[in-house]
C-alpha cells in the first residue's frame, strides 16, 4: 500500500502518473512542491488554512492579469481551487537560473513595459491579497486617494487595532496623508506587481524574467521600485536599464519611503512589533 502524498492532489494531477515529488521553498505562508509526471513537471503552491477559500484563485487572477498585459511571463496556470479546506495553484514548473547582465536588463525592459500598461483609474476590477492580509483596490481619480484610502488607512486601522501603534502613531499618519499629494509625482495608473522583492520573479534559461505571487492593481510605478529597494538584492544594472527607458522624475530617492510605508505597514501586521520603529521613522520624515 503506497503512503499517502503529503500534499493534495488537484483533480488535475489524478489523471496523471506522479513519477516523483519535493518540497521546495513556498513563501512564508504557502507550501510549495516540484511534482514529476508522466507527462511533465509541475509547481504547486498550497495553503492549509487560507484567509478565503479563494485564496489562490485570486493570486492566479493577478498571474492572468500579468499576461494579459503582454509585457513580461508569468507561470502557466493549469488548475486552481480549495480541497477540503486546502487552497491550492497548480502551475508550470520553470527552473530558474541567476541572472547574468541580460537577465537584470531583461528585468528592467519588461519592467518598464509593463508600467506602461494603463488604464483610467487607480485600482482594479477585483480586491486580492499581499502576502495573507487582504488588498483593497476599489478605483479612484488619484494616486493619493487610492495610496491613502485603499493602502495606508486599511494597514494603519489594523495595526492599531492589534496594539502594534498606538493614538499618537494615528495622528501622525492624518498628517501624513495630506502631505502626499505633494510627495508623490503625477502620473497615469501603471499596472504593478504589487511586491517586488528579489523573491518574487525569477531568471530562467536564456535569461528571460518572470514574475510569480503578484498583488497586483493599476497603481504608481514608483510602489514597484521602491519595493526592489526594500530588501535589497537587484544590480545597479536593473536600475540603469530602468531608467534609460523610462527613468522617474527627479528625487525619486528622497520619496521613495513614502512608498516603502505600505510594505513596511504589511510587514508589522504580519510578523509584528520588530517593525514599529521602521514604520514610525519613516512616517515621521514626512511631515
Amino acid at each position: 500500500m503506497k503512503p499517502p502524498l503529503p500534499f493534495t492532489q488537484p483533480d488535475f494531477l489524478k489523471h496523471r502518473k506522479i513519477l516523483s515529488y519535493q518540497p521546495i521553498s513556498g513563501g512564508d505562508i504557502n507550501e510549495a512542491w516540484r511534482i514529476e509526471t508522466t507527462s511533465g513537471i509541475y509547481f504547486l503552491k498550497q495553503h492549509r488554512q487560507p484567509p478565503t477559500p479563494d485564496f489562490l484563485e485570486i493570486e492566479a487572477r493577478g498571474l492572468e492579469t500579468l499576461a494579459k498585459s503582454q509585457t513580461i511571463k508569468t507561470p502557466t496556470v493549469f488548475d486552481t481551487g480549495n480541497l477540503n479546506g486546502t487552497a491550492y495553484l497548480l502551475m508550470e514548473y520553470l527552473p530558474s537560473v541567476a541572472p547574468n547582465k541580460l537577465g537584470w536588463e531583461n528585468l528592467a525592459l519588461h519592467l518598464t513595459a509593463l508600467h506602461q500598461t494603463t488604464q483610467d483609474n487607480f485600482g482594479l476590477d477585483h480586491n486580492n491579497f499581499i502576502g495573507s492580509l487582504p488588498q483593497h483596490n476599489n478605483y479612484h481619480n488619484t494616486w493619493s486617494e487610492f495610496y491613502v484610502t485603499e493602502r495606508l488607512k486599511p494597514q494603519v486601522t489594523m495595526a492599531v487595532d492589534r496594539r502594534l501603534l498606538n493614538a499618537n502613531d494615528l495622528k501622525i499618519f492624518e498628517k501624513l496623508y495630506k502631505e502626499i499629494p505633494e510627495i508623490c509625482p503625477k502620473e497615469v495608473p501603471a499596472l504593478t506587481h504589487g511586491d517586488l522583492w528579489n523573491g518574487n520573479f525569477l531568471i530562467t534559461k536564456n535569461q528571460i524574467p518572470v514574475l510569480i505571487d503578484p498583488a497586483v492593481s493599476y497603481g504608481h510605478r514608483e510602489m514597484d521600485l521602491a519595493m526592489t529597494h526594500l530588501f535589497g538584492g537587484f544590480d545597479d544594472v536593473f536600475y540603469n536599464t530602468y531608467n534609460d527607458f523610462f527613468s522617474t522624475e527627479i528625487g525619486f530617492l528622497d520619496r521613495m519611503g513614502i512608498y516603502k510605508l505600505y510594505y513596511l505597514l504589511v510587514h508589522l501586521n504580519l510578523f509584528g512589533k520588530a517593525y514599529v520603529g521602521k514604520v514610525r521613522g519613516v512616517a515621521k520624515q514626512f511631515i
